[in-house]
């Protein structure tokens, strides 16, 4: 091997290094930690497969120190395993990179990869004296080399769960899956809502797999079961766990592995869906805030955001108004409707954030979206554009009634629609708002009119699975919040009112369920466990 040079990215060169893609063999032979013949000769020959699978680590390395003086350092990296008592064990070695501070190795150190321990990895880099260039690496006596850093890491894994039905046609039909859970070979992921409708019966059996999530989108199967639903209810009452298995490439069975799926809680409970609450008396009542921030432009020219066409044509506010009002107020019984502007001068001359949009001093309520749509012409008629963009007191006020209706029904959710132009200065503080209202029968349609920024509204949408965070640490109990830029949905194919909507389904049910609270009248519910 000795004066073996490769060609590598740059023109940088290696020496040292064996073939660019070794063999099974030639690996097990060079790096001492792989895969080793006689001992898988051993397993097979009692018609076992070895509990461990060899897999391949490619290294490379960023920002390494400079021991050279006249060239940079010619950096070898050799991967160790920890063993119980503390002591290294030599696993491989990669040929020598010339003159890299950043190298990327080719050769490539196999290691015996087993699922049911914990394998701690130990990596040292030397920079490789010249005069050591013409031995082979694996003669190399490591005091004689500069020692340039080390590292280390766990040989674990990011293990995920697939459930599948198998149908009549005996083919598995995924129907859910957990979140992936990092660097952990003792696992334990949240609970797993399935409908009877997914899983068929108690004694349909399931396809229960073990995955290695991989960036790629190659995730490898670490184990599987089959198991119905009765027999996980089974698992659970006896505290036992059932051993996960691998098929053999080699013989007709299944080898059967050390690790295990616990059932750590099983509850099996009637699940409403939103048309039973529907159904039986619920109620959604729609209340609207209006932005009339300087921003929008001034409404008497045909630019303005709140310019109203003579021809009848409506503009983003009235659209938004008409599509997702039009489709609410059905499930409202009086259509009697809150309606508010923020961020504009009233008829005395005072800004306000919260102001009622008929013009009253004392009722902010108009009936039906006609009614929405005559206050908010009025309004532009006598209220001054002004600003800045405040959210807070809207989302109090609409959380003031909301809980209000708590004391005397529980039988109404309330949906909050805010059309607005612009960027909010409130941030914080409109966070802190929804923190709080998140604790009542509440959700917030937020609309994005005209063409600013609307990153901030995406924040507010928590639908990246990050809930929102008060500015005292207290965290939202869950998502109430749905933003729609009206510019970005009016150029695809679906319509404002559905992009909106898509979501306050799963919010109402959300808060009705994690209260325990049941639709109004007898019906036959969807049962799930």
């Amino acid at each position: 091997m000795g004066n073996c040079f490769t060609d590598l990215e740059g023109g940088k060169q290696a020496v040292g290094a064996a073939q660019l893609r070794p063999t099974a063999a030639s690996t097990s032979n060079n790096n001492n930690g792989g895969h080793n013949d006689a001992v898988e000769f051993f397993y097979r020959s009692r018609g076992l497969d070895p509990l461990f699978t060899p897999i391949e680590l490619s290294l490379s390395a960023s920002d390494l120190i400079d021991r050279d003086f006249t060239s940079k350092s010619d950096p070898m990296a050799v991967v160790y395993a920890k063993k119980i008592d503390g002591k290294l064990e030599e696993l491989g070695r990669t040929e020598v990179v010339l003159n890299s501070l950043h190298p990327k190795w080719i050769e490539k150190v196999t290691v015996a990869f087993q699922f049911e321990i914990v394998q701690p990895l130990v990596f040292h880099v030397y920079d490789v004296d010249s005069k050591y260039h013409n031995i082979p690496v694996k003669t190399l006596k490591l005091k004689d080399q500069d020692f340039l850093g080390e590292a280390t890491c766990v040989l674990s894994e990011d293990p995920f769960l697939k459930i599948s039905r198998i149908v009549e046609s005996g083919d598995p039909v995924p129907i859910c899956k957990t979140k992936v859970v990092n660097n952990n070979l003792n696992p334990t992921w949240k609970p797993l809502c399935m409908s009877m409708n997914q899983f068929g019966s108690k004694d349909n059996p399931l396809i229960i797999e073990c995955f290695d999530f991989n960036n790629s989108g190659n995730h490898v199967l670490i184990g599987k079961l089959q198991k119905s639903v009765a027999d996980l209810e089974k698992l659970h009452k006896e505290r036992s766990g059932a051993n996960l298995t691998l098929p053999s490439s080699h013989y007709d069975y299944e080898k059967v592995l050390k690790g295990q799926l616990f059932v750590d809680q099983f509850c099996q409970k009637e699940q409403y869906s939103f048309l039973d609450y529907i159904s039986s008396g619920f109620e959604l009542n729609f209340m609207v805030a209006v932005d009339f921030t300087a921003s929008n432009g001034n409404p008497r020219n045909p630019d303005s955001l709140h310019y109203i066409d003579p021809s009848g044509r409506l503009n983003s506010y009235q659209r938004a108004i008409m599509e997702v009002g039009e489709v609410i107020q059905f499930y409202d019984s009086d259509k009697r409707f809150p309606a508010w502007g923020f961020g504009g001068k009233t008829s005395d001359g005072s800004l306000s954030h919260c102001f009622n949009l008929n013009g009253s001093a004392s009722g902010y309520e108009v009936e039906g979206v006609e009614g929405i749509m005559a206050a908010y012409a009025s309004a532009l008629r006598n209220v001054a554009l002004a600003g800045p963009t405040l959210f807070g007191q809207v989302i109090n006020t609409a959380a003031q009634i909301t809980s209000q209706s708590l004391s005397y029904t529980s039988n109404k959710y309330f949906v909050l629609l805010i059309i607005t132009d612009g960027v909010l200065t409130d941030l914080q503080e409109t966070k802190d708002a929804l923190v709080r209202a998140s604790d009542l029968p509440l959700s917030i349609l937020i609309v994005g009119v005209g063409g600013a920024d609307f990153s901030q509204m995406e924040v507010l949408d928590a639908d990246g699975g990050k809930r929102l965070e008060s500015s005292t640490g207290r965290v939202a109990t869950h998502d109430i919040v749905q933003f729609v830029p009206m510019q970005g949905v009016h150029s695809g194919q679906i319509s404002v009112v559905q992009a909106l909507l898509e979501e306050l389904p799963r919010q109402f049910l959300t808060y009705m369920r994690s209260r325990d609270i049941k639709p109004l009248s007898p019906h036959v519910p969807q049962t799930s466990a």
